[in-house]
This record gives structure tokens, sequence and C-alpha cells, in this order.
């Protein structure tokens, strides 16, 4: 059995601005291996691009369409923004998991 929480790091600025690179996330990955977390439109998601599964992606499932999650960004003004218009819906099972919040490191000096 694999933990069901997870800490990710945001990098980029496609989520402004709820979320903002150096941010930390605490992801809900669920407690059973092989079947997708439950995702409601609306909720941010952690998701594996569907062309390069060695990227994590950072979106908001905004509808359940034929074939998957429409995953979009906040900011799509953001330069290098990826997400559904650039490649479709995502499959349920590149869902890896949803957010349950935001926090930050403590900063050093």
């Amino acid at each position: 059995m694999r933990w069901p929480l997870v800490r990710v790091a945001v990098a980029e600025r496609s989520m402004e601005p709820a979320l903002r690179p150096g941010d930390w996330l605490l992801v809900w990955r669920g407690i059973w291996r092989g079947r997708p977390p439950r995702v409601r439109p609306g909720q941010l998601v952690i998701a594996r691009h569907p062309v390069r599964a060695d990227l994590l992606l950072v979106k908001r499932a905004t509808a359940h369409r034929p074939g998957g999650w429409w995953l979009e960004s906040d900011n799509s003004a953001a330069a290098g923004v990826v997400d559904s218009r650039s490649f479709g819906p995502v499959p349920e099972g590149l869902i890896q998991g949803f957010v349950l919040g935001r926090y930050w490191r403590a900063r050093t000096r």
C-alpha cells in the first residue's frame, strides 16, 4: 500500500493567482492503486501529461468529457501554458490526485 498523501511543489505561473511558484501543495492520491481519485469540476488536480509521462501538471478540472477530464490553467496568459487547450481531455487514469491545501515552506535567510 502506498501513502495516500504527498506534497508537490508549484514551479510555474500558469495557476496564478491561486497558486504561485514556490507554493507547496498537499495532494490526496487515494488508497486504491489503479483507481483514479474521484474528481469534481472546479477542483485543482495533479495529472501526468498525456504525451510526456515524466511531467506532472497542476490544473483545474473544468469538465468531464468523452475521453477524460478537461484541465485548464487559471492564468492562460502565462508563458508556456500547457493544458487541455493544447492536448485535449486527459484520461482519468492520468489523474494522480487532487489538491487538499496549499502551504509555504519556511523561508531561510
